[in-house]
């Protein structure tokens, strides 16, 4: 994106200004709310309307952040030029016309995950941005937590040495899905988690998923996804909707230090170890039978970093004001988005092969519109 104004009507707001931004939520069931929360107690948005087809749960939505416009006309409200930008919270399949309709009418967009229901749709709607100068933002919430954040910045500032392995577990005993299965509904957190704090992301060439359907819902309910990556490390997702205890877990293994991520431990969330294999001393062995190489072991301290307490949603709603006055790409830019549509997509093919290994299509927009 380029820096400048962007006309939209009677509203032109330009980089660096300070105007406070107006949204509207199109979407009031189980995800709209919590952003209507988020973006009436932002000092950078206000919060112009709440849109649903059912106008009564829009309203209930309304009463609970104190009062706001409600509708069930996507089109009037779009046609609105005091509204900047819109949030979308709506079923994956109703994206790619919702986001396109509000992109045509200049407002910039946020959608919840996954972004679209396929990668040619993502693409599409990723151009349409692109092309109109207007921020189209995923709204990877768990990328903007205090956990994930240190995550990023732990790798990034080399403390675990390079990267061997990233094993995610996400289960629960959770509402069976009627349009997508565990993969798709589940995984698209840990990869877009993963995408945004491994160096070379989501930077794979194919991806093994198998899935079994106990129920006879004619969907996988319990998957298990493995993709190496380009870095050389190994990939690995546990999803489930039937466990009856409840895991969030990644562990992220690195030649220096391993980190443990529990998402539900408050009292200790991030823990990291400086202990394990150690990789420099094996690969230094001149034993003439590899079987017997000395393998060494580290034994050193685990410790916890503090993580300061605040709502993921907040990080992410001034993360999408910041993108649209600086007029820049998000830090969960829609080609993030594309990325974890691309794995998804394959892992969908995987399935439908018995779980061979299925090839990970393009997944940046330049890349996609040259095959």
């Amino acid at each position: 994106m380029t820096g400048g104004l962007i006309d939209r009507g009677s509203r032109r707001v330009g980089a660096g200004s300070s105007e406070r931004l107006r949204v509207a939520v199109v979407g009031a069931g189980y995800w709209g709310p919590n952003l209507a929360r988020n973006f009436r107690a932002s000092p950078d948005w206000d919060l112009a309307a709440i849109c649903d087809l059912d106008v009564e749960r829009a309203r209930s939505v309304a009463e609970t952040v104190g009062g706001t416009p409600v509708t069930s006309d996507v089109p009037a409200l779009l046609r609105d030029p005091a509204i900047d930008a819109i949030a979308v919270a709506t079923p994956a399949r109703t994206h790619h016309p919702v986001v396109l309709a509000a992109l045509e009418a200049g407002k910039h967009v946020m959608v919840e995950k996954p972004i679209a229901d396929t990668r040619e749709r993502g693409l599409e709607m990723a151009a349409a941005a692109r092309s109109r100068g207007l921020v189209l933002m995923a709204d990877h919430t768990y990328c903007y937590t205090p956990a994930v954040l240190k995550i990023r910045e732990l790798i990034e500032g080399g403390v675990l040495g390079d990267i061997l392995f990233v094993d995610s577990v996400r289960i629960n005993l959770g509402l069976i899905q009627p349009d997508v299965d565990v993969f798709w509904d589940l995984a698209p957190h840990d990869l877009s988690i993963m995408d945004f704090v491994l160096p070379g992301g989501l930077d794979a060439a194919s991806v093994s998923a198998h899935g079994s359907d106990p129920l006879a819902t004619g969907k996988s309910c319990v998957g298990y996804l493995a993709m190496p990556l380009e870095c050389g490390a190994m990939a690995h997702i546990h999803v489930n909707w039937l466990s009856p205890t409840k895991i969030r877990q990644m562990v992220i293994g690195g030649t220096e230090r391993t980190l443990v991520w529990d998402d539900l431990n408050p009292q200790q969330r991030l823990s990291v170890y400086d202990r394990g294999v150690d990789i420099a001393t094996v690969s230094r062995s001149t034993a003439p039978d590899a079987r017997a190489a000395r393998v060494a072991y580290r034994l050193g301290d685990t410790w916890a970093p503090a993580l300061p307490e605040h709502e993921a949603l907040s990080g992410v709603v001034a993360e999408f004001a910041a993108a649209v006055r600086e007029q820049r790409d998000p830090r969960t830019s829609a080609e993030s988005g594309l990325r974890v549509l691309s794995v998804l997509e394959a892992a969908t093919a995987s399935l439908a092969v018995g779980g061979a290994p299925q090839p990970i299509a393009a997944h940046t927009l330049e890349e996609g519109f040259a095959r």
